[in-house]
């Protein structure tokens, strides 16, 4: 009488512990991007191709030094991970985020503005998980991690 209960509660806690592990692999890999970016000398941040950007994210989505071995979790691309900018403004002691243009409070240092104060590392979609719960939850459900870590670069 208690098999079924005891099945499903077993099964319930493999799928925790599937999404569990999903989500803080994203945010291991999110955070090794960030922390990778951070550190970059010389990149520019307001171009999306920038190679050492392009090459963070890879060796970030990979785990290779080259970024040529397979994603550490399926149908993961770098076109889902976004870098955001962000500045420390001192008169109102907030975040603001950091446009890509030439001005004081722009972040393109290719155009001579001064460097971000902190990058934001997330994927806005989310990565989709889709429970393994046939007939109950059939939707995927997106794992939304975000990272912000201070700019160490220049």
């Amino acid at each position: 009488m208690w098999t079924p209960v005891l099945i499903l509660l077993f099964l319930g806690t493999v799928e925790l512990s599937r999404v569990t592990y999903t989500y803080y692999t994203l945010k291991k890999i999110l955070y090794d991007f960030g922390r990778s970016a951070a550190t970059l000398q010389g990149a520019n941040f307001c171009d999306e191709s920038d190679a050492q950007i392009t090459a963070a994210k890879a060796r970030a989505i990979s785990g290779t030094a080259d970024g040529a071995g397979p994603a550490l979790l399926p149908d993961l691309a770098a076109g889902q991970i976004t870098l955001r900018l962000e500045r420390y403004v001192q008169e109102t002691a907030s975040l603001t985020d950091c446009v890509c243009e030439a001005t004081a409070v722009g972040c393109d240092s290719s155009q001579g503005a001064p460097a971000p104060d902190y990058l934001v590392v997330t994927m806005p979609e989310g990565y989709p998980i889709t429970l393994r719960f046939p007939g109950i939850i059939n939707e995927p459900i997106p794992l939304r991690p975000v990272i912000r870590l201070p700019f160490g670069g220049v």
